[in-house]
């Protein structure tokens, strides 16, 4: 892309940015969510409390947050293993699992090798 391009593209980009910054500005649902968070903003200095304190004494559990729910489990989501197939060529048989503590893939492993199994290997999903 060429300089002017760009920079046409840019003008662009400022003008649409510009027109909806205005709509906004414009909107008496914003006017009235900006009017509450100066007030609330300004009764929280009043106590000196903050954002976090005045959250934890509104919900103590933190039932209402993401990340309340997050921080509360210990221990991380599990990833779902992959379906790998395994086709031996010798004798066509074909195998399909999600871990490696199979009997007949551990067999031919210990048959073939474990680099020659692998490389029989393709991922189903």
């Amino acid at each position: 892309m060429s300089m002017l391009q760009e920079y046409r593209q840019l003008e662009e980009t400022i003008r649409e940015l510009s027109e909806r910054l205005q709509s906004l500005s414009n909107d008496d649902k914003l006017k009235k969510e900006l009017e509450f968070e100066e007030k609330l903003r300004a009764l929280m200095d009043q106590h000196g409390k903050t954002p976090k304190q005045v959250v934890a004494l509104l919900d103590p559990d933190n039932k209402g947050s993401a990340q309340g729910k997050n921080a509360r489990s210990s221990a991380p989501a599990k990833r779902a293993r992959k379906v790998k197939q395994y086709k031996n060529p010798h004798n066509g048989e074909t195998i399909e699992t999600k871990g490696g503590n199979h009997k007949t893939l551990k067999a031919w492993k210990e048959q073939y090798g474990s680099d020659t199994v692998e490389s029989w290997m393709t991922i189903l999903g």
